[in-house]
């Protein structure tokens, strides 16, 4: 008889225990659905209290607690006349988000929280760092746009003359992120574009993702133009050649190694010491793949094998099957016919480039500094010269209006050349009509407008 009263009373405790945690449940839920409505509408004061209730009670309900819950929060912080109580609200949501879901996007809670330290010149230089340093190692492509500049300018300040591998390693991590995210917008614009030229208008939420690519497309090519800025001082064929030279052993069989440090060399113009040779066959040999074997090509080309080039050149091209990766390639080509003087050669190469990724505005701007080149060649007077320079002008204009990712760089060319075209009394001089056809001579035969002149 005792045993069974014990088994009735024990039944008795556990379903007790089960309708406490289910009320409690029912509860939390009831308070995540007011406090929700109110987030949705904007009613952040009222949203508060269901907001700590939950903090304090339903910690591990959802994500979305936390993620609304920032939001309220530095909005009071925003207006708080107390800021360190406001803060500390902050910090709560923060550090108890990554307790409870440390698997949700980590990386981008800490680039997060980093940013508006910043905004808010809270913290030391050496704590920023320190945060964006937990999300970098976690995954770096979901650092903010500023937040991988901000962290690549930590690391090479620490490192540049301590170890200057790490910035070099840093720099490749950063960049390769950067261009998969260029890469993966390039194709989502490149979709509304073409539905944008086949007379197609775009719906309010295609409009407004189009914007949105085009902005975050823009500003990660300012981060990339950056970075380089940043670490151009660094990478000078000087301090490369040693570099690699001594590290080339341990790294001999190491593709990531080999292709990271051939690129830098190609990208630097060091491609007449020894060690570039060195490289790229290593790593054609480590990675058999048509990155590889367009830097043999390169050293084909160097050694006077201009048939083994183009072979080698159209069997990386071949390999490829990404149309975006082949328009680089083709870009690539471009560059070394350039370098060979054959400039009609590269301007077709480039438009073959263009083919496969009509927005690929490096290979418009490529063909416009093949214009400007040209000037003295193409132009028999000074008004002919210039109009070389309108020529250029246009390239420009369709670079930055195809590509965001290179439109900071793309509004320098214009500017550039819009302060060589005609002035009104050289088109006056010339006794030409404004808006008229002019067509340039020599190898680029285009026919371009007259302009109002400057």
């Amino acid at each position: 008889m005792r045993k069974v009263t014990y088994v009735l009373a024990s039944l008795f405790l556990l379903l007790s225990v089960v309708d406490t945690n289910a009320q409690e449940n029912k509860e939390c839920v009831i308070k995540y659905n007011l406090f929700s409505g109110d987030y949705k509408s904007k009613k952040y004061d009222d949203a508060f209290p269901n907001l700590m209730y939950m903090m304090d009670n339903c910690a591990k309900l959802s994500v979305n607690v936390y993620k609304q819950g920032d939001v309220i929060a530095k909005d009071r912080y925003k207006k708080a006349s107390n800021k360190d109580e406001a803060l500390k609200l902050i910090n709560r949501i923060y550090n108890q988000r990554l307790q409870n879901f440390p698997d949700r996007d980590p990386a981008k809670v800490h680039s997060d929280y980093a940013t508006f330290m910043i905004k808010n010149k809270l913290g030391t230089d050496q704590e920023i760092f320190s945060i964006l340093e937990k999300a970098y190692s976690i995954d770096p492509t979901r650092l903010g746009v500023r937040n991988m500049y901000r962290y690549f300018k930590g690391v090479t300040d620490r490192n540049k003359d301590s170890n200057p591998q790490k910035v070099f390693d840093t720099y490749d991590d950063v960049l390769e992120s950067v261009s998969e995210k260029l890469a993966d917008y390039a194709k989502k614009i490149k979709k509304y574009r073409s539905m944008e030229e086949a007379g197609e208008e775009l719906g309010k939420k295609d409009a407004r993702r189009l914007r949105a690519y085009t902005k975050n497309s823009e500003a990660l090519g300012q981060v990339e133009a950056g970075l380089d800025n940043i670490i151009v001082t660094l990478s000078t064929c000087d301090r490369l050649v040693p570099l690699y030279t001594r590290d080339f052993e341990a790294n001999k069989s190491n593709a990531k190694w080999l292709k990271r440090a051939v690129s830098r060399m190609f990208n630097k113009e060091c491609t007449d010491d020894p060690l570039f040779e060195k490289l790229a066959k290593a790593y054609a040999d480590a990675s058999p793949s048509a990155d590889a074997y367009s830097f043999v090509a390169a050293v084909l080309e160097k050694n006077g094998d201009a048939k083994g080039a183009a072979e080698m050149r159209l069997k990386a091209f071949n390999l490829e099957t990404d149309p975006l990766k082949k328009a680089n390639f083709k870009l690539k080509f471009a560059q070394a016919a350039k370098k060979r003087g054959q400039k009609s050669r590269a301007r077709q190469l480039a438009r073959e480039a263009l083919s496969f990724n009509p927005n690929l505005g490096k290979a418009y701007l490529f063909i416009a500094s093949l214009y400007a080149s040209s000037v003295n060649d193409c132009g028999g007077n000074i008004f002919e010269k210039r109009m070389v320079y309108v020529a250029a002008l246009n390239k420009a204009r369709r670079a930055s209006a195809v590509d965001p990712s290179i439109a900071s760089v793309a509004r320098q060319f214009v500017k550039n050349y819009k302060g060589n075209i005609p002035t009104k009394n050289e088109v006056f001089t010339a006794g030409v009509t404004v808006g008229s056809n002019h067509s340039i001579k020599c190898w680029i035969g285009e026919t371009v407008k007259v302009p109002q002149g400057r």
